[in-house]
């Protein structure tokens, strides 16, 4: 065991399926973190962790258990800022990797968005999920195992 964990942010995770995959391949351990029951496939490696309804509180358990040995997978700009701070490594499903350097601006445009849909402003949502984007997650979170495994 490598000592990596992989955290996923699973409400709406489109790309769960490939984490499963990769993380089988690796021989790395899975929390699949929500608040309402998910079907999680029976793995040794996979467990389904079921928090209480509330916000943020999946985001706090996962949040809380993040660090240098994590790899987090999730949409929320928040939260990804919250697990770089400790040390984690975080992709979006759709194969970003948010950094230390690109997450002031996503947070930023984050509350502009905020502000302006408060105003009444109309605003587009996340582009759609694209075939493209599950290819792009998976070149991404192998390059994030490989440097963490470089790392030890």
């Amino acid at each position: 065991m490598t000592g990596i964990v992989i955290h996923v942010d699973a409400d709406a995770c489109p790309v769960k399926d490939e984490v499963y995959k990769v993380a089988v391949r690796h021989e790395l351990p899975v929390n699949i973190v929500a608040n309402s029951f998910m079907r999680v496939p029976q793995h040794r490696l996979f467990t389904r962790v079921t928090v209480p309804e509330g916000p943020d509180i999946a985001d706090d358990w996962i949040a809380e258990r993040a660090g240098p040995h994590t790899i987090v997978i999730t949409s929320d700009i928040l939260l990804a800022e919250r697990c770089l701070k400790v040390g984690a490594r975080v992709l979006s499903p759709k194969g970003k990797a948010f950094t230390a350097n690109s997450i002031g601006q996503a947070v930023a445009t984050r509350a502009i968005m905020e502000d302006l849909r408060g105003m009444g402003e109309q605003t587009s949502g996340p582009a759609a999920f694209k075939p493209a984007d599950r290819s792009n997650f998976l070149s991404a979170l192998e390059v994030e195992i490989q440097k963490l495994k470089r790392a030890r």
